[in-house]
């Protein structure tokens, strides 16, 4: 891997502030175990750093193959295959969803009354793919919400434990009520794996086969997937969970995790596992507008289409988000088809570019593409929750001031 400050336009001096900023405030300070940071311009590597520990318990460093939980940063991932069926002519982003899950129709819109009680109400128009894209789906989330129709869901999706697929949950999903109008307000949960249940429907292919098949094998994604083979265990990096004031406590020992199992359930929302270097892979493509090393994953136009604020009005996310939780700011920040898009260093009080878009991962593992600068930057560690630190934010400030072209 060849790594080059200079000729990808950074002074090299400004870039070692990451590897500042991140081992002396962080790292050595036992806040986080470790962490890798990789940033891309255009075809140019020029930062890439391992920090620290993968795996704490057994003294592992950070390796250059390190595998990490990335959780939401399945989401645009999951986004990417759903419009690659798009541009096969396989629906429109104003399709409704009842289309390809007929059980969907006839759903109601619930509203809560003072007394508590559920009345429901006709949508004024079904669920839309598009509405499933960008989080404005109106169906209940699992996020550990106190809305009577978040916490039916998760009684039922709780009782079907670790058996349920997404063909099942999607049925399930049709015994409960919305939240809100469809395409009227933003809701992190459940809606990119409706993405990935359309993609099965659509492609006639399981999600996690699917995703083999026309992201990973055309990329050289190697190390990506929904669980991690036992000859490549010894890479898993460890998760944990902040405790303040005290050393991050283990929360999934690499040995014992779930993800040595194929799930049941292939979460388009999070359950992906992948390294450094498949997602930056994956990064490149973008930044390269849909193509990588002469394999086309997406059309330039569609690529477009997807990073471009969506969201009523060109409002952001202040304006229109139930609930307080996202893996991205809300001020200043739009919403594409699968990305958060940034409105602009004004809008957002951080250095970077309008149209900027990204997301990250419950683990606090984030990622960027900046199109205006020809680049990206991936920031990989397993720490819960992702609001630990405000780790995006700084590393913003500390790849921008480096640029020197």
């Amino acid at each position: 891997m060849k790594v080059s400050a200079k000729s990808a336009g950074f002074d090299e001096a400004r870039l070692e502030r990451i590897t500042e900023h991140f081992e002396n405030r962080y790292v050595s300070t036992g806040k986080i175990t470790g962490c890798q940071i990789a940033v891309l311009r255009g075809d140019q590597i020029a930062y890439f750093r391992s920090l620290g520990l993968m795996d704490r318990e057994r003294e592992r460093p950070v390796e250059k193959d390190t595998i990490w939980r990335i959780y939401s940063m399945t989401k645009p991932i999951t986004s990417v295959a759903l419009m690659q069926l798009y541009e096969r002519g396989a629906f429109l982003l104003t399709d409704p969803v009842e289309r390809f899950i007929p059980s969907w129709k006839g759903l109601k819109v619930g509203r809560v009354m003072d007394d508590g009680s559920m009345q429901t109400v006709e949508p004024d128009r079904p669920i839309s793919v598009k509405d499933a894209l960008m989080h404005m789906t109106g169906l209940p989330s699992p996020m550990g919400s106190n809305h009577p129709i978040d916490s039916a869901f998760a009684t039922e999706r709780r009782e079907a434990g670790s058996g349920a697929t997404l063909e099942s949950v999607c049925e399930m999903l049709s015994h409960h009520p919305l939240k809100f109008q469809p395409g009227t307000r933003w809701n992190y949960g459940l809606s990119t794996d409706i993405c990935a249940r359309l993609v099965e429907i659509l492609s006639g292919k399981r999600f996690d086969e699917y995703l083999a098949t026309e992201i990973f094998a055309p990329l050289g994604m190697v190390s990506t997937g929904f669980s991690v083979p036992d000859e490549s265990i010894e890479r898993f990096a460890a998760n944990y969970n902040r405790r303040p004031g005290e050393a991050p406590a283990l929360g999934d020992d690499p040995q014992t995790s779930g993800y040595r199992r194929h799930p049941a359930y292939l979460s388009g929302a999070g359950g992906l596992v992948s390294t450094t270097k498949d997602y930056m892979r994956f990064c490149r493509m973008l930044v390269d507008g849909g193509e990588l090393d002469g394999k086309r994953i997406l059309g330039r136009k569609t690529l477009e289409l997807m990073r471009v604020n969506h969201l009523p009005g060109g409002s952001d996310l202040t304006k229109v988000a139930v609930g307080g939780f996202g893996e991205a700011g809300f001020t200043g920040v739009g919403f594409g088809l699968g990305f958060a898009v940034g409105q602009g260093p004004a809008a957002t009080a951080m250095a970077g570019s309008a149209g900027e878009y990204y997301w990250g991962g419950a683990a606090s593992t984030a990622f960027w593409i900046d199109p205006v600068e020809d680049l990206a930057v991936i920031f990989m560690t397993q720490l819960m929750p992702s609001a630990s630190y405000p780790f995006r934010a700084q590393l913003r400030s500390l790849v921008y001031q480096a640029l020197s072209e």
